[in-house]
């Protein structure tokens, strides 16, 4: 506010003097402005409107829901506009941060991967933290509990998949059949797009298993779902930011404001009405946290069509 303030009065100051000097005294005063900013890690934001785009795992209107009260806490908390910029799939939301079109990112570490290798301006801030209070979560291989399936050398069966780039999707159901010394490659495979969408096509008979983030597969427990394995963890979603298209005072501003909020404490009231996947605070992110995500990966290459 005060830098604000200083701005405002310089170019009342400029405006009642003659011509001749408010030109000397604009000059003057651009300098002093862009002093300003820099000394003023808000005054840059405060102009810009950011763009932010959530995680498509859900309708619209259900996104909005749950990112609508964190967008306006960090609305008032940075004194910036943050406007929601929607995708049908990860791989669009990748593409439109290379192409600087957006500032923030809701991600999964899968996708947070694939992501900075070929964008290295992507800057993970915040991890949210899981329900159990921890910034990781584990993937599951799901079938129905009364039809017993043997992961050993599993072969010919359908199992659905969430999307190419979901961490619980190909990449974590490959890796657990591998452990049993089989292959998605070696069974027919189809992207549902949805974690729920999965584990409900699952419930329906319509395929013998399924990938899914564990939480979600044990939220169906009640249809008759059952884990069959589970991943190691990962690291939880995180906040990912555009260091091409913000200022580094903005993203520790970011940082700083969600990991400063207690969920336990003076902050739980207000965290209660963010989305399930925010509610339970945050701590700092670094790239090295996704590391053991490009361990389970290795070189596998993950196809963007289902197999039928």
């Amino acid at each position: 506010m005060a830098c604000r303030n200083l701005l405002h009065f310089l170019r009342s100051r400029v405006c009642n003097h003659p011509a001749k000097v408010r030109r000397r005294l604009a000059a003057a005063s651009l300098l002093f402005a862009i002093v300003l900013a820099a000394l003023c890690p808000t005054l840059a934001a405060e102009t810009k409107s950011l763009r932010f785009a959530p995680l498509p795992m859900e309708n619209r209107e259900a996104m909005v829901v749950q990112f609508r009260p964190m967008v306006a806490f960090l609305q008032k908390q940075l004194g910036v506009t943050i406007e929601f910029d929607f995708s049908e799939d990860y791989a669009q939301i990748l593409k439109k941060f290379k192409a600087g079109t957006i500032d923030l990112a809701y991600l999964g570490p899968l996708p947070y991967v694939e992501l900075r290798a070929q964008a290295p301006q992507a800057e993970p801030l915040v991890h949210f933290n899981e329900a159990s209070g921890q910034p990781m979560y584990t993937c599951a291989l799901i079938s129905l509990a009364d039809t017993p399936l043997p992961l050993d050398n599993l072969t010919h069966r359908r199992i659905a998949l969430t999307q190419p780039l979901s961490t619980c999707g190909y990449l974590a159901v490959n890796g657990l059949l591998r452990q049993h010394g089989g292959s998605l490659e070696n069974n027919s495979y189809r992207y549902l797009d949805k974690h729920d969408a999965v584990a409900l096509a699952v419930v329906r008979g319509e395929f013998d298993a399924g990938g899914v983030k564990t939480a979600i597969g044990r939220k169906y427990a009640h249809l008759g779902i059952a884990i069959l394995a589970e991943t190691p963890p990962f690291p939880a979603f995180a906040l990912i930011a555009n260091r091409a298209t913000l200022p580094a005072q903005t993203m520790e501003a970011l940082r700083t404001a969600l990991t400063q909020l207690d969920p336990n404490g003076a902050d739980k009231e207000m965290l209660a009405s963010w989305g399930e996947s925010l509610r339970f605070g945050a701590v700092a992110a670094s790239d090295r946290d996704f590391d053991p995500v490009r361990l389970y990966k290795g070189n596998l290459h993950i196809p963007t069509s289902s197999k039928q």
